[in-house]
């Protein structure tokens, strides 16, 4: 774990020591290495659970592709960043990358840790970081409403999971990872135990976020810097899947009657929302509401507690959040251009930015599970489980993908195809520094179908 953590912190001095000239170059050239540094941790060593432990921190097989994912994901965030923070003041240039870079350092320690009350900490502690570069950093006067959404929301969950977990504390002695699974059931039977129960759960399912409790979403991601949008749809709602399969495997005697209504809420959630994708009008809005559904799939399938709902439901986690990554990193390269988020009035571009019109075919496609592709694995697998559950399910699946085509269809043909409105004509081509951070996030999704077990965890 230090081999990452320690290169992490060490972005701070160099984030504050380097030069202007070097500053992004630097940064960007440094998380790479964190990056690829960190891909190690895909070649499992060994035969049992945990790995490259430490007192407080170790990596399993269902962290350690959540671990890989977030060093990935910072130098794409920096490299997304450079054009519109660059006509800032430096000492703001720097802030910014630092907020990123913390926001790394409390992911690795959240998605590492083998106590589940440091799990807590750190899994309040990158509210910070996102809250201060939705606020400082978003678009328009709005931003400081959605924050207030995005920090009450979580704030309004977290604290009966910290209850719980003081219950938890008290009746167990121990909050550790790696023993709890091993220690005595708990007999839940009486009413305080299904409140404990929801109280467990409730603070992942906001995270997701669940149909219902799901509006702090849509307001965080359109009023975020492109950076803020990356990490929140790439990563923190990734923290909530992971909490939940984390939490669920303690509350095992109560989750088969209770996880009910929930199921119920996430395969709604799943039609609702993206039938609200095919009335959008603002391209990033439509993108944040469907991860809303691709998320109620996500919770719907760790709910139903089997091994395959449970490995589609990490599949799927980790495919989404390259794939909805891509997609925010491409609304915001049009926005830079166009200077508008409305659909309507970015048409045509394929005519004048073909490559990127390839770009947004490809992960439009990947965004609604087009074979062999890992979204398409984490789906089949999760509506192969709920299928088994109850065969009604199928009904809310099935509608679910064929609405995720149409939404995926409709944003590629509206933002591509027709003929070119005249305001339009003068767009400044895409850099090579575009293109690359587009790259960088479809590659891995194409490499991913070769050797999918780095993301099934232990449970297949």
């Amino acid at each position: 774990m230090l081999k990452i953590l320690i290169p992490t912190l060490m972005l701070f001095p160099m984030i504050w020591a380097t030069p202007k000239k070097w500053l992004w170059t630097a940064a960007v050239a440094h998380s790479l290495l964190i990056a690829a540094l960190s891909l190690t941790w895909l070649s499992w060593p060994s035969e049992t659970g945990w790995a490259f432990s430490g007192p407080y921190m170790a990596i399993d097989p269902l962290s350690s592709p959540l671990l890989v994912l977030t060093c990935w994901l910072l130098p794409l965030m920096i490299l997304a960043s450079q054009n519109h923070t660059r006509s800032e003041p430096l000492p703001r240039q720097r802030v910014f990358i630092s907020l990123l870079a913390s926001l790394q350092a409390f992911l690795i320690l959240a998605f590492g840790a083998t106590e589940i009350s440091m799990f807590y900490v750190m899994f309040e502690a990158t509210l910070i970081p996102t809250l201060i570069l939705i606020t400082r950093w978003g678009n328009q006067a709005e931003r400081l409403n959605a924050g207030v959404y995005f920090l009450f929301y979580t704030l309004a969950g977290s604290l009966p999971l910290l209850i719980a977990l003081l219950i938890l504390q008290n009746s167990l002695g121990s909050l550790s990872m790696i023993t709890l699974n091993f220690s005595q059931p708990l007999t839940l039977s009486s009413w305080g135990d299904k409140i404990w129960w929801a109280g467990c759960l409730v603070a992942f399912l906001v995270k997701m976020p669940l149909y219902g409790v799901h509006l702090w979403l849509p307001k965080a991601h359109v009023e975020a810097p492109i950076a803020g949008s990356m990490v929140l749809a790439a990563v923190l709602l990734k923290l909530g899947g992971y909490g939940m399969i984390r939490m669920s495997s303690i509350l095992d005697p109560l989750t088969k009657e209770m996880a009910y209504p929930f199921i119920v809420l996430a395969l709604w959630g799943i039609i609702m929302t993206g039938s609200i994708c095919l009335r959008q009008t603002d391209l990033k809005s439509l993108i944040a509401y469907s991860s809303v559904s691709h998320m109620g799939l996500v919770a719907a399938g760790i709910l139903v507690q089997t091994p395959w709902g449970l490995t589609g439901a990490i599949i799927l986690m980790i495919a989404h959040g390259l794939v909805s990554s891509a997609l925010f990193c491409l609304a915001n390269t049009t926005y830079e251009r166009t200077h508008s988020r409305t659909l309507l009035l970015s048409r045509g571009l394929q005519m004048l930015l073909p490559l990127t019109a390839t770009w947004w075919f490809v992960a439009n496609l990947a965004n609604l599970a087009l074979p062999p592709l890992p979204n398409l694995m984490g789906e089949i697998m999760i509506i192969t489980t709920m299928f088994s559950w109850s065969p009604w399910t199928l009904i809310s699946t099935g509608l679910g993908t064929l609405i995720t085509a149409g939404y995926s269809l409709y944003m590629f043909l509206i933002t591509q195809r027709g003929p070119v409105p005249a305001h339009l004509i003068g767009l400044t081509p895409y850099h090579t520094r575009e293109h690359l951070l587009i790259a960088l996030h479809l590659i891995p999704v194409v490499l991913l179908t070769l050797k999918p077990e780095f993301m099934w965890g232990w449970f297949y």
